[in-house]
């Protein structure tokens, strides 16, 4: 019996003038999965998630969370549903001006989300989650653009949504802190039961942390599966293009090794 998705998109398109990004674009997404959006750059990856966050409106399509049409909600609408969803940017995004704390603590306070009295220890159990303890009087600018995505995705977690988006998370990082940021999605979504969508045209990471991939191509995905299932599909025109923009190899058989809890 197929499970029921926790999100779903259905007939999705938008375009700007006349380039049109998204065609028709069908994706589910089920709780507590690990699901990766692959594509080459400007395939519309970005774009469909924010879509699903309700930062860009549809042309045409359906969006629906937890049974909830939401196609045709106003901002103020979408402001409940987005205390559910949350977003890991592609640029961190943090406040210069703010410390880790309160970066970490922006949304809960932004949002009311938990009295004042009970912010610091969500603020540190997330550092903590992300393995930043004892950062939180820290400043953005003394902190390495890997520990700088750790706090953001910190202050993401802080808010314990039930589905979260990551743009590009190990853009730009070496392959140290790749590992690292990899780890840390896995054991976050093991820790606190995070439904995972990551944005990337990084193959070795999308095939080393997924439970499932979905390939974007020309506007609609034109692929979903498990990592073996694409594994098997190696030779297809299409990945194959992919596989070449992206400058990468299939990988095969390759895995993490398991996340740390902290």
């Amino acid at each position: 019996m197929q499970a029921v998705a926790l999100y779903e998109v259905r007939g999705l398109r938008k375009a700007f003038g006349e380039n049109v990004v998204l065609e028709s674009v069908d994706l589910d997404v089920y709780e507590g999965e690990f699901l990766t959006l692959l594509g080459v750059s400007g395939s519309g990856k970005s774009l469909l998630v924010k879509m699903m966050l309700g930062l860009f409106p549809p042309d045409a399509g359906q969006l629906r969370f937890e049974g909830e049409e939401l196609t045709s909600f106003e901002e103020r609408e979408w402001i409940p549903v987005r205390r559910k969803i949350g977003m890991l940017f592609q640029e961190s995004a943090l406040f210069d001006s703010m410390t880790v704390f309160d970066n970490v603590a922006y949304g809960l306070r932004e949002q009311r989300l938990l009295p004042e009295d009970e912010i610091p220890a969500r603020v540190t159990e997330s550092l903590n989650a992300v393995s930043l303890p004892g950062t939180e009087e820290r400043w953005p600018k003394e902190l390495s653009g890997g520990m700088q995505k750790r706090v953001a995705l910190a202050r993401a977690i802080a808010m314990r949504p039930g589905l979260l988006f990551y743009d590009e998370p190990t853009e730009g990082l070496d392959p140290i802190n790749v590992t690292r940021v990899n780890r840390l999605l896995l054991s976050l979504r093991d820790r606190f039961g995070i439904t995972t969508v990551v944005v990337t045209h990084n193959m070795r990471s999308a095939f080393a942390t997924s439970d499932r991939l979905a390939f974007l191509h020309d506007g609609r995905i034109a692929r979903t599966g498990t990592p073996a299932e694409f594994d098997a599909l190696i030779d297809d025109p299409q990945l194959r293009h992919f596989v070449a923009a992206s400058r990468l190899d299939l990988p095969t058989g390759e895995s993490l090794p398991p996340p740390p809890l902290h």
